[in-house]
């Protein structure tokens, strides 16, 4: 390990300067706008806080994005999560968690299930590259039968 290295080491260990000093990386937190409908029993899914490398990828894998049906007695069908790039998101290769991917670009990705379980999720995970760390967003879309949940489920970012 060089001098340069230990010291930068040294100094993060000591709290003294941040990732985004040293070049490693930052962090990076969204808020959502979501309309909540009376009577949707689902949930949105989404990262609060999360960090991106030096060249706009986040870290870990990318971001999570998923719903979660709530209710206890109740499951649906032909249900779809979709999400969007409103504003400088670019999306790598999703992998489905609950579902399958059914489509998969730069700026929309899709995760389908034909029964979405009571208390199940349905997501997911896809490498995302921000083109501006200060200023994104991206908007839900869900599809489904058996509830009374808007198709229209808001947007995340900043």
């Amino acid at each position: 390990m060089n001098r340069t290295r230990t010291t930068a080491a040294v100094l993060a260990t000591a709290g003294l300067v941040t990732a985004a000093q040293l070049g490693l990386g930052t962090a990076a937190s969204a808020a959502t706008q979501a309309p909540k409908s009376s009577g949707c029993p689902i949930d949105l899914v989404y990262p609060s806080r999360f960090y991106v490398d030096s060249h706009g990828w986040v870290t870990n894998g990318g971001l999570y994005f998923g719903i979660k049906n709530k209710s206890t007695s109740k499951s649906f069908k032909k249900v779809t999560f979709t999400v969007t790039d409103v504003k400088n998101i670019r999306f790598g290769t999703a992998k489905a968690k609950g579902g399958k991917v059914t489509k998969n670009t730069t700026k929309t990705v899709s995760v389908y299930t034909t029964t979405l379980k009571k208390k199940a999720s349905l997501g997911v995970k896809v490498p995302t590259h921000l083109l501006n760390t200060h200023s994104y967003k991206v908007k839900f879309t869900l599809k489904g039968t058996g509830w009374n949940c808007a198709s229209n489920q808001g947007t995340w970012g900043v």
